[in-house]
């Protein structure tokens, strides 16, 4: 039977890109997790809020911590985006620095789309729940996923720390029930509180503190894998 001419000159939809594999997912997850931690930077705001933030309109971010900033910057050189970092002192009595990252326009569109993929795959597999049948790298790597989100908010986010909790506080909705989920993977229960303009994400001192710490405590460094010793998500 002949095809209709006017639909073979319809455009076809784009394929759905491949998932990242586990490597390239952490180091993309994290480095999602750790920007919507943040504003945008100073002179790169645009429509993107920090519950949907869009990392190719904004190229730049901003850290309070110099930690954090290093910790991004790991994490984008893993994954082969290079970043230009400044440093702003401020502050009259009481000083401050900020740490701003940029990403050069030609790598803007690669980021943007491994910080899309990173979070929204990250996301569905902490929030998925345990996938029947799966593997125990799997598990291991989802656990994985829990602690990192947990170590961005921690180097990232504003911390909250009493003598009974460690929290943190979030203004992104989408992030603080990805650290709920990631504390239950981890074996720790979370609690959520909603704050003004923001969410409280917390756990209790003792045991359930020290687990989390110990489990969102920086791995050492490792040199970036290429891509064909990377393992698929399976």
């Amino acid at each position: 039977m002949a095809r209709d001419p006017a639909l073979l000159d319809r455009p076809r939809p784009p394929a759905t890109p491949p998932p990242l594999d586990w490597l390239t997912l952490g180091d993309a997850f994290e480095a999602s997790c750790l920007l919507r931690c943040t504003a945008p930077a100073t002179g790169a705001r645009s429509s993107a809020t920090p519950s949907a933030p869009a990392p190719a309109q904004t190229p730049g971010v901003e850290f309070n911590r110099e930690d954090a900033a290093q910790r991004m910057r790991q994490l984008l050189a893993r994954l082969d985006i290079p970043v230009t970092q400044e440093v702003t002192v401020g502050g009259l009595r009481r000083r401050y620095e900020v740490h701003r990252l940029w990403v050069p326009p030609e790598h803007r569109g690669t980021y943007g789309r491994l910080m899309d993929a990173g979070w929204w795959q990250g996301r569905r597999e902490l929030l998925g729940g345990p996938v029947p049948g799966a593997s125990p790298a799997r598990r291991r790597w989802v656990s994985r996923l829990a602690a990192a989100a947990w170590r961005s908010a921690l180097l990232a986010g504003g911390r909250h720390v009493r003598r009974h909790i460690l929290g943190v506080r979030l203004t992104d909705r989408e992030l603080a029930a990805v650290l709920i989920r990631g504390a239950a993977v981890l074996d720790v229960p979370a609690v959520l509180r909603p704050g003004t303009g923001c969410f409280l994400v917390s756990v209790a001192d003792g045991p359930d503190r020290e687990r989390i710490l110990h489990s969102a405590s920086l791995e050492p460094a490792r040199a970036a894998v290429s891509t064909p010793g990377r393992r698929p998500v399976c």
